[in-house]
């Protein structure tokens, strides 16, 4: 299996680019949260692409995460994406 680790950099450039954004946007405001909006804004997507790429299988879609069945589907349960 080819893996494309580089892709990652990618990833953080676009994250890195989207926070430097909110901050300038924040126009005085103070920020809150930050990590929490991070990780719901990734994390589901990410969990969206992963299951429609396993064909909707779970335990594939774990697999291809690195992390624990019971860990997706409470991911998928916490985003709605199942019920």
């Amino acid at each position: 299996m080819k893996r494309h680790h580089d892709n990652g950099e990618d990833i953080a450039s676009f994250v890195r680019s989207a926070l430097e954004t909110y901050f300038e946007q924040l126009d005085g405001e103070k920020p809150a949260a930050v990590y929490e909006m991070v990780i719901r804004s990734v994390e589901r997507p990410m969990l969206e692409v992963v299951l429609r790429q396993a064909g909707g299988n779970q335990t594939f879609a774990a697999e291809i995460l690195g992390i624990n069945r019971n860990t997706l589907r409470k991911k998928l349960v916490d985003h709605q994406l199942i019920s």
